[in-house]
């Protein structure tokens, strides 16, 4: 079976990196989708560990299954925020969680003052405002709505945030977001500001705030440039080979026939494939994106081989004509990202990014806490 190895070391290692980085702001952690597919509480619970207590989740029913795994383990003083908001229907199960929600929109402000209400409750709440992107936040144009709901002592803000849309590139809009971001947050003295992502942990203290909320870094990934060497790999991905044959050159290997073999050719078949989340553009040959880039690598025994033809639903071929044969049988173990493979290296090949790698992990894939 594949198997996705997660290194508990390297995962609070990470978050200690980042959290050096943000000087007196806290260090929160993105652990929506699961935990990018490895595991939301196993990997809240090592953060925790770590000295971590603020989480983000996508939706009300991942914040709740976190809460939970947190109160059967001791971990009561966390707080979970849910970035996609509430609507009317998920404010008991939020005060019942004691879950934050992020309100990005007058709708949801309205349904999250209703809930309180009828369940005759105070409850803090996150405001997210728009500043550039153009995806989730409120305008501030509705400041004077937002406002009034606050005086009015419908609305208790804990956090105003935004999202910084390319702290990872070069240019002038992440700048430019931090005006308006600061610019906004004049209107709510003594709350506490986040808009620092993974990359933006990485663009000094002027983007810290009281709180930073970076993903991709904690499990390894690259943040822009300036990560480069400060981030260990957290995941490694692997799966073992099923059968070891040779071709002779001039026959083709796959489907489609898209690897024509240049050279007698041992080929290693292995037991992974996209219906485990391993991208069939990661395919040496026979996909479009195979145009303009390289197939991915992998690493077996100690060796570099690449990726042979297309990936199929359950099966990648590997060239290992170059690896000693005595290293290579049935059982042997491929290494498709981790310590010898770069997630940001195979995502590149992929014509993608190592949060589509990770969030993909199949089902079958298996986890193993190291």
């Amino acid at each position: 079976m594949p198997r996705v190895e997660i290194d508990t070391k390297a995962l609070n290692a990470n978050w200690r990196t980042l959290d050096a980085l943000s000087g007196k702001a806290r260090t929160g952690a993105a652990v929506k989708a699961d935990g990018y597919g490895l595991g939301a509480t196993r990997v809240a619970q090592a953060l925790h560990d770590a000295g971590c207590h603020d989480f983000f989740v996508a939706w009300a029913d991942e914040g709740v299954a976190l809460r939970q795994g947190f109160d059967e383990t001791g971990y009561g003083d966390a707080r979970i925020y849910v970035l996609q908001g509430v609507s009317l229907g998920d404010v008991p199960a939020c005060l019942e969680a004691r879950l934050i929600p992020v309100l990005s929109n007058l709708a949801e402000i309205a349904a999250w003052c209703e809930g309180l209400e009828r369940a005759g409750r105070r409850a803090p709440a996150a405001l997210q405002f728009e500043t550039g992107m153009n995806r989730l936040g409120l305008d501030a144009a509705e400041l004077p709505v937002v406002r009034a709901a606050v005086a009015g002592g419908a609305l208790d803000v804990s956090l105003v945030m935004s999202h910084l849309a390319s702290a990872d590139e070069t240019g002038d809009q992440t700048a430019a977001q931090r005006r308006q971001f600061l610019a906004i947050c004049e209107h709510f003295p003594g709350v506490e500001r986040s808009l620092a992502n993974s990359a933006g942990s990485f663009l000094g203290l002027d983007y810290a705030f009281e709180l930073t909320r970076p993903g991709i870094a904690l499990y390894g990934g690259r943040a822009g440039a300036p990560s480069d060497g400060k981030l260990t790999p957290v995941a490694t991905l692997t799966a073992a080979i099923l059968q070891v044959r040779t071709a002779k050159a001039g026959e083709a290997a796959g489907y489609g026939a898209a690897a024509r073999l240049t050279r007698d050719t041992r080929i290693a078949t292995v037991g992974l494939g996209y219906a485990d989340g391993y991208p069939r553009a990661a395919s040496g040959a026979g996909v479009p994106l195979r145009e303009t880039r390289s197939g991915a690598m992998a690493f077996v025994a100690g060796h570099s081989v690449p990726v042979l033809g297309r990936v199929s639903m359950d099966l990648t071929l590997l060239d290992v004509t170059d690896v000693p044969a005595d290293l290579v049988e049935p059982g042997t173990r491929a290494e498709f990202f981790g310590a010898n493979v770069s997630i940001d290296g195979v995502a590149d090949a992929a014509g993608t990014i190592a949060y589509e790698l990770l969030a993909g992990l199949g089902r079958r894939v298996e986890r193993v806490w190291r």
